[in-house]
């Protein structure tokens, strides 16, 4: 009975503002595609071949559509309030379980957030060596934290803006497959199968697989989505798909580029290869920096919908909401 009340409680708490592609879809797709596309992707390719490379993907979203089924079929039988994972797993196995999860959650999300300024500033320093890495990330926390602060929906604007780079920088490696102003285009015969000589299948799979694990990113925002029971399941498993089709599409093109060697040695293939390389930097630049803006947004709201559960001490000051989300 607490529970029910306590997720009608949750489910009021702010204004519910977001629909099916702000509030899920772009999340989701920018966090998917990280930056283990740009910078591994050439390398599971080279590794594994074109088709165990194809193998790889296809287990990874198979496991990731495994997921994104199940909290869809929470989502769509339950009232979801706020604090994502979190609101699901207590509808489902009850608080106990629900806030022994909620607190971990919290914390990696904070941990996601240092990870994904530290790779933010490693792709920076590719562009500007010379730049001092310390005050690189310090800036880019202060930023990240700053468009945060004002609200989330400046926040869902900003990621709007950077899933345009993220889509240009595709367009920029689609260009690159044909032969354009003296470009050879796509020229090398894939090697179907590899020979797996920096890894082994499980270990290569073990490399890419934690590109696809941004699906809960989604559904951190579930109580201030519009309709969260139909918002969580379409846009989940719509970024699941697009994704699928993003990655096997470029690892084709991949095998096609660049011969195998090169694409285990180059972590950079895509800036070489690419039509316009500052493209590929700045979608780099713009999924890592993204990926910390969704992470910086979702961990908070954890700890509010623990608030609101009465799980943590303090929690009538930290249940509060800003006016601005």
């Amino acid at each position: 009975m607490k529970l029910n009340f306590m997720s009608s409680r949750a489910s009021a708490s702010g204004d519910r503002k977001f629909g099916m592609f702000a509030g899920v879809f772009t999340p989701t797709v920018l966090t998917i595609l990280g930056a283990i596309m740009y910078l591994r992707t050439g390398w599971v390719v080279g590794n594994a071949g074109l088709g165990g490379a194809i193998a790889i993907i296809l287990l990874a979203h198979i496991i990731t559509v495994s997921t994104g089924l199940a909290v869809s079929s929470v989502a769509t039988n339950t009232r979801v309030g706020a604090g994502g994972a979190f609101a699901i797993i207590s509808q489902s196995l009850g608080l106990e379980v629900g806030g022994s999860v909620g607190i971990p959650l919290f914390l990696a999300q904070c941990i996601s957030v240092a990870l994904y300024v530290l790779a933010f500033t490693e792709a920076w320093l590719r562009i500007f060596p010379n730049h001092p890495d310390g005050l690189v990330a310090i800036l880019t926390f202060v930023l990240v934290f700053a468009i945060v602060y004002i609200s989330a929906q400046f926040t869902s604007r900003t990621q709007f803006i950077i899933l345009f780079i993220v889509g240009f920088s595709l367009f920029a490696i689609l260009l690159a497959s044909f032969p354009i102003e003296g470009r050879p285009g796509l020229t090398e015969t894939p090697v179907f199968w590899g020979e797996f000589q920096d890894a082994n299948f499980w270990q290569t799979f073990a490399v890419f697989f934690p590109a696809v694990t941004g699906i809960m990113v989604g559904i951190s925002l579930s109580g201030s989505l519009r309709e969260p029971r139909r918002d969580i399941p379409i846009g989940t498993m719509s970024a699941i798909g697009v994704t699928m089709v993003i990655y096997l599409s470029l690892a084709y093109w991949l095998a096609r580029a660049a011969p195998m060697d090169v694409l285990r040695e180059n972590t950079t293939i895509l800036v070489d290869k690419a039509f316009y390389d500052w493209a590929i930097l700045a979608g780099m630049l713009g999924a890592t920096f993204s990926s910390a803006l969704g992470s910086l947004v979702a961990a908070p709201r954890v700890i509010q919908a623990l608030a609101l559960y009465d799980i943590l001490p303090f929690s009538d000051r930290l249940s509060r909401e800003s006016g601005d989300g």
